[in-house]
């Protein structure tokens, strides 16, 4: 796969894992692999830069790339959109989550093919329904991602009402992800199984 020059891949491990019952899901394994090994293996696929954000920065110093601390003490996705933004040398960052272990590489490659100068964010979407952790997203977010927080919004839609995005139709991700598995994100021990589930399938299948 082609390599991207001015995109960084952004890892969010904040999370507080409370539907998991406090298990950190970055290192739930599948297939006898972590999730967060998988998914930085998959960016890594198209991407050559590549950080971890979160706000414990001690627990993922084994990975092989760089790991930046949350800037701002609120635990939503936007903080570590924030901190990924403001920590990457790229215009943009593909975002992703440490909990969507079945991302594939030919998803990020698809997404990739949409980026354009003029996009502040560039997200798959059903409808009326966006993605917003597997989407490109600018720099020049980060100064609204901040005044969004610190004015107590929490919420990804209330960066998308203040900025320009780019939705792109889910129908382009099923050429190459038919089932839409990249954006099964797992949030719960009955979403871990239905992950292996999932897995399970998909190594029959090849």
């Amino acid at each position: 796969m082609v390599k991207s020059p001015s995109c960084t891949a952004v890892v969010l491990a904040g999370g507080l894992n409370k539907r998991m019952q406090g298990r950190n899901k970055a290192f739930i394994q599948l297939g006898g692999r972590r999730f967060l090994t998988r998914i930085i293996d998959t960016v890594h696929a198209c991407l050559e830069d590549c950080l971890i954000v979160t706000w414990q920065t001690d627990l993922y110093r084994e990975w092989p790339v760089k790991v930046v601390a949350d800037r701002l003490d609120v635990r939503s996705p936007l903080t570590g959109i924030h901190a990924g933004l403001l920590s990457m040398s790229d215009d943009y960052g593909l975002v992703t989550s440490c909990d969507t272990p079945l991302l594939q590489a030919t998803v990020v490659a698809r997404l990739l093919t949409e980026l354009e100068p003029g996009a502040d964010v560039i997200v798959p979407a059903s409808g009326t329904y966006f993605q917003p952790l597997c989407a490109l997203y600018s720099r020049r977010c980060a100064p609204v991602i901040e005044e969004i927080l610190t004015q107590g919004e929490v919420k990804v839609d209330r960066l998308f009402a203040r900025v320009r995005v780019k939705p792109v139709d889910y129908r382009h991700f099923e050429a190459v992800d038919p089932d839409l598995v990249s954006f099964f994100n797992v949030n719960t021990p009955g979403d871990l199984e239905t992950a292996r589930r999932l897995w399970q399938q998909m190594s029959a299948d090849t």
